[in-house]
């Protein structure tokens, strides 16, 4: 028999865990291929694609809509398993494999997604889905006895009770938690980048990190940003660009506050650089009865 070769999209989680580990068993060659973009890391794969511009793209217009929140994750998985197919073809693969799990995520994961994102990857017939394999049609994987498909697990829906039971069996030890690293899920970063989108539908990764940062406010269209603590002031200094206010105390302990101003080739208002004054001094417990206390930082031009 063949030892067919598979590349197994890896995000550390569970369920890609075992979906590797079955094909090993079974004597495939497999290689891990991870993503990373400006809403999650990569997972620790042998194989990563940093496509975070084209990503970004795809969530501000994403063809087959969001999830509960941000999360376009049909869109995201048709985008991933392009870049896996290109790769399949360049470096000669047999099929592409995922953790993928009929019915464990309503929206991504029913039959319908799961056959929109074979359809659209151009990966019909050569995405193979272990975990549920045996309650999918059969793949040409399967078809040319590459592996044997009873072999193969039939799971469906949200009980992880089978997979729980390999972790004993197979004494896995560590592994993350499903969709933990995806800051599209978070209800509340969600909210911060739906505005932002709506606000100005060209930003960029340096906005998208920003997002990360911080206590947000916005003056019609400019953003007051305020640090909860040093490290974040550290971190949203060195995101700052030319045009960017930032403000701190002039004699106290405080926040690093950032005005970012999204007006097409309009200054930022004298009301607006008070309102943020005002939240440098309120967000610096110590002097809050005081009125006299705030400097403007000398704005910061980031090297080119």
């Amino acid at each position: 028999m063949k030892r067919a070769k598979a590349l197994v999209l890896y995000s550390g989680g569970l369920d890609s865990i075992l979906a590797t580990k079955l094909l090993q068993k079974q004597g495939i060659k497999v290689t891990t291929l991870s993503f990373k973009s400006y809403f999650f890391n990569s997972g620790p794969a042998q194989k990563v694609i940093d496509f975070s511009e084209e990503h970004l793209k795809m969530v501000k217009k994403p063809k087959y809509g969001y999830g509960k929140n941000m999360n376009p994750c049909v869109d995201c998985h048709i985008l991933m398993l392009k870049k896996a197919k290109e790769i399949m073809l360049k470096e000669k693969f047999d099929f592409v494999a995922t953790g993928e799990v009929l019915w464990e995520r309503p929206m991504s994961q029913n039959p319908k997604a799961l056959r929109i994102v074979e359809e659209e990857s151009s990966l019909k017939g050569y995405l193979l889905r272990p975990l549920s394999a045996r309650v999918l049609p059969e793949t040409i994987p399967e078809k040319m006895g590459w592996l044997e498909r009873k072999k193969l697990l039939y799971i469906s829906g949200r009980s992880r009770k089978k997979q729980l039971e390999l972790v004993k069996k197979w004494k896995i030890k560590r592994y993350s938690t499903p969709a933990g690293g995806c800051l599209l899920t978070d209800p509340g970063f969600g909210k911060r980048l739906k505005e932002l989108f709506k606000k100005y539908s060209k930003c960029d990764g340096n906005d998208i990190e920003l997002l990360k940062l911080g206590r947000h406010f916005w003056e019609n269209k400019a953003k007051i940003i305020v640090g909860r603590n040093k490290e974040e002031n550290k971190k949203i200094k060195k995101l700052s660009r030319q045009g960017d206010i930032l403000i701190e105390m002039k004699k106290y302990p405080g926040p690093l506050t950032l005005i970012r101003n999204y007006y097409p080739k309009k200054r930022v208002s004298q009301k607006v650089i008070k309102e943020a004054q005002k939240l440098t001094q309120y967000y610096s417990t110590k002097t809050r009865p005081l009125t006299e206390n705030i400097k403007f930082a000398t704005p910061k031009y980031p090297k080119k």
